[in-house]
């Protein structure tokens, strides 16, 4: 029986260009891959083979057959790109994406120091064969970059040919776009996406507070990345409003009063329980 629950916000449907959901394969084999496909395949749009993990994962050429096979894009972390720039071999990393067949690329300096120009330069030369992402953000937590610069470094990658740009926050989210204990930058979010389309950008939010903060800011079609697999359908639920975090931001009610009285029941239950 299907079910048929009313006041759902309306989620995008894949392919969609909002309300994305990038999840974070941190070296997972075929098989996971295969169940994660198997359990979440309607609710993550692509996915990115953390850091460089690619280079140390056995059979990824299965693998990242099983996400292609399921209409999923797939590319390789930023630092593996970082490690080829740093090494001066920009040319093999592309020959490595066209042999596993990657249409989309990270373009980063998270780690590295690479100039805005060669930066941009890349990301125009990278766009005339792939799907660009490029990413803004330092993973050194003592790294601040204050909030006019945010936004004049990504309107130049746009400019370049990035089609979206990822704000930083590294697995921990505990950097970039978050302060060290993981409490989101929000005067640095607000000047943002004042000047920037939204659409236009990914925020890595790996933890459930930081997921809520965008949602109920944002809605349940912003876009947001750095998703452990596991936390999928988790983070499809609280878009959702299907749990106890955002259930009551999305419920359209007629007036207040009717939010009162479901406030009263809602504390009536919990009491006697």
């Amino acid at each position: 029986m299907a079910f048929t629950l009313n006041h759902l916000p309306k989620r995008t449907e894949k392919p969609r260009n909002e309300g994305l959901t990038l999840a974070l394969d941190k070296g997972y084999s075929v098989r996971q891959a295969e169940d994660f496909v198997e359990s979440s395949s309607n609710y993550f749009d692509v996915v990115k083979l953390g850091w460089g993990t690619s280079y140390v994962t056995q059979n990824l050429e299965e693998k990242i057959a099983v996400y292609h096979n399921a209409g999923i894009p797939v590319y390789f972390g930023g630092t593996l790109f970082e490690a080829y720039v740093l090494r001066d071999q920009l040319d093999a990393y592309v020959e490595l994406m066209k042999n596993y067949g990657i249409e989309h690329v990270e373009v980063s300096n998270g780690t590295i120091w690479l100039s805005d120009d060669r930066k941009q330069a890349i990301i125009k030369e990278l766009s005339q064969e792939f799907y660009v992402y490029s990413e803004v953000g330092s993973k050194n937590p003592n790294d601040i970059i204050p909030p006019y610069k945010w936004v004049k470094i990504i309107e130049n990658e746009l400019k370049a040919g990035s089609q979206k740009v990822i704000c930083e926050a590294r697995e921990s989210g505990t950097v970039g776009v978050f302060r060290p204990n993981g409490e989101v930058r929000s005067g640095l979010i607000e000047e943002i996406t004042d000047q920037i389309p939204q659409d236009k950008l990914i925020f890595e939010a790996p933890q459930k507070e930081q997921q809520v903060w965008f949602i109920r800011k944002f809605g349940s079609n912003v876009n947001l990345g750095n998703i452990v697999p596991a936390d999928v359908i988790s983070l499809e639920t609280l878009r959702l409003g299907l749990r106890g975090d955002t259930l009551l931001d999305f419920y359209s009610l007629d007036d207040d009063e009717d939010l009162n009285n479901v406030m009263k029941d809602t504390n009536t239950i919990s009491n006697k329980e």
